[in-house]
């Protein structure tokens, strides 16, 4: 975990509530879109610039899939593997909170959680959509 200043303790404690309220998630990764770290809370082993670097990659062919197929714009994505989940929400138009799962992680559980949590994430970070 990166070392939380007081301007970041907010957005430290949104992404701790999520990993406790959540049995499976291994830990958390705000970035932006554009693919570089902002914060995390994990301790999984995993480089979080490699997970912002993924969840970007994600949120790119997501957000594309939903313009040649009309669906509006991108909200968020799951990747399943056979031993665990990568979740990656839009936390307005520019930031994305990428969520680390265990394989036996209820994703419906999350999708629950996590979707508050942006909203929050959107305000404390001062996130506003582009199409306001």
């Amino acid at each position: 975990m990166t070392a939380p200043g007081d301007i970041d303790q907010p957005v430290y404690t949104e992404l701790a509530g999520l990993r406790y309220q959540v049995p499976g998630v291994l830990g958390c990764v705000v970035a932006g879109v554009d693919g570089l770290l902002i914060l995390h809370d994990t301790s999984t082993g995993t480089e979080p610039h490699d997970v912002a670097a993924l969840a970007a990659g994600a949120h790119g062919i997501s957000r594309t899939t939903g313009a040649v197929l009309g669906q509006g714009t991108f909200a968020d994505v799951t990747i399943h593997n056979s031993n665990g989940y990568l979740a990656v929400y839009a936390i307005g138009d520019l930031a994305l909170l990428a969520v680390i799962g265990e394989g036996n992680l209820n994703i419906a559980r999350l999708h629950l959680e996590a979707r508050p949590v942006t909203a929050r994430l959107a305000n404390i970070l001062q996130i506003r959509s582009a199409r306001l």
